[in-house]
């Protein structure tokens, strides 16, 4: 048994599952073994395209009169051309995976190639589904666009034989029509790796955009429901270069202050509070003449800093709709987005490394500034001694003492006056 073909076979359950309604509905398959196979078509249609589950769907043509085309789509003209994707395939129950695609589904792909970009030939009983798609891409030819044919043959097995690449030579179609073999293999490799995230930013107020150095930068502002509703459908995907994973609101206090501020009666506090997102794309535009609340299509996003503020908004939200309740419309974050170059990912790495790596804050520093802190140094300082409040360069004079010393030394005294009174 080949693994990859028993990963792809247990799979097959999950999607048989997602599309079985719609199978009955509008192909009229029920038949398990049917099902399956307009599974594998449907997984296969989905990952080369990269498509969600209804476009996916609806691309597919199998049934009777499919004219050995079990999928079809067409895009929209491109500089006088326009692409079309065929595919047809064939799925084995052996998970040897050691047959090759067959000469009679390559035949069948020559045949429609010839006949659907050619409007005069006849189109035979071709089922309806099959029939607007083949009408979408003649009207188009009708109209003197070009078609780019790619043609996939999808198998659980190997790639086509000899026979069936001559059938595939002797077509003469040219470089008018490229020829994918997409195996188990080539699936699941699509499926681990890791997918670009092409998506909008929506900026709030005023923002700034600045080019420097063959790289562009975008400060801005934007509400915590627009970091939710990226996250919602990306999640991880985002995280890819991140250095951490997230870590969590319970029991870590940084996520936890997160949380607790956007459930605060203050939740425009939250800007201020917090350090804000580092992103980095391949590509960033906008509408420049507007002169404030842009929205930014960005194209291959990563957040290299702040994925646990991320993760922390979109775990609130959902905490926040089990209740009927949403995110504070007030609250927002602060986002610095960098456009680097595609060819240059040292920048990228020195980025992460560097807003991830400053000094860490201690508790004990936060505190420096309270106000019984400020008495305690003035009183310690009668007494001739040196109250360290907060950690500085050097080493510490005979006559200092350090707040964590001092702390320790009031919890040691409390801890003798209480067992004093207790005796």
């Amino acid at each position: 048994m080949n693994l990859n073909a028993s990963i792809i076979d247990q799979r097959l359950a999950g999607v048989q599952d997602e599309i079985r309604e719609w199978a009955a509905a509008e192909l009229n398959i029920t038949a398990s073994d049917r099902l399956k196979s307009l599974a594998f078509a449907y997984l296969g249609v989905k990952a080369m395209l990269d498509l969600d589950a209804r476009e996916a769907f609806d691309c597919l043509t199998d049934g009777g009169g499919d004219f050995g085309v079990d999928a079809m789509q067409v895009t929209e003209e491109v500089d006088g051309e326009f692409a079309v994707t065929l595919f047809q395939a064939k799925y084995k129950a052996n998970l040897e995976a050691d047959s090759n695609f067959g000469e009679g589904g390559i035949q069948a792909l020559v045949d429609a190639i010839r006949h659907i970009f050619d409007p005069s030939a006849d189109l035979g009983a071709i089922n309806d589904r099959l029939r607007v798609r083949v009408e979408e891409a003649r009207a188009m030819v009708r109209d003197g666009f070009i078609p780019r044919v790619r043609a996939i043959a999808c198998n659980n097995g190997l790639k086509w034989n000899e026979q069936a690449q001559r059938m595939i030579d002797l077509a003469h179609f040219g470089d008018q029509v490229t020829w994918e073999h997409v195996n188990h293999d080539v699936l699941i490799g699509i499926l681990q790796r890791p997918k670009q995230v092409d998506d909008t930013l929506r900026f709030v107020g005023r923002a700034n955009v600045e080019d420097m150095n063959f790289s562009r930068v975008c400060i801005g502002r934007m509400p915590v429901t627009e970091v939710a509703a990226l996250m919602r459908p990306h999640g991880d995907t985002l995280l890819e270069r991140n250095v951490r994973r997230y870590l969590g609101l319970h029991g870590n206090r940084v996520n936890e202050g997160i949380r607790e501020t956007l459930q605060s009666s203050n939740p425009s506090n939250f800007y201020f509070f917090n350090n804000g997102l580092t992103l980095v794309c391949t590509d960033f535009s906008y509408n420049a003449l507007q002169s404030s609340d842009y929205q930014v299509r960005v194209e291959n996003l990563q957040i290299v800093n702040g994925g646990q503020t991320c993760m922390t908004i979109l775990k609130t939200a959902e905490s926040l709709a089990a209740q009927g309740k949403t995110l504070p419309g007030d609250a927002s974050v602060l986002v610095r987005l960098y456009k680097l170059p595609k060819d240059n990912e040292d920048i990228v790495l020195q980025i992460t490394h560097a807003t991830n790596s400053q000094n860490p804050v201690d508790l004990k520093d936060l505190r420096s500034n309270d106000s019984i802190q400020i008495q305690l140094e003035a009183s310690i300082q009668s007494l001739g001694f040196n109250y360290r409040r907060k950690r500085v360069d050097g080493s510490p004079k005979p006559t200092d003492i350090t707040a964590g010393a001092a702390a320790e030394a009031f919890l040691l005294f409390g801890e003798m006056l209480r067992i004093k009174r207790n005796s």
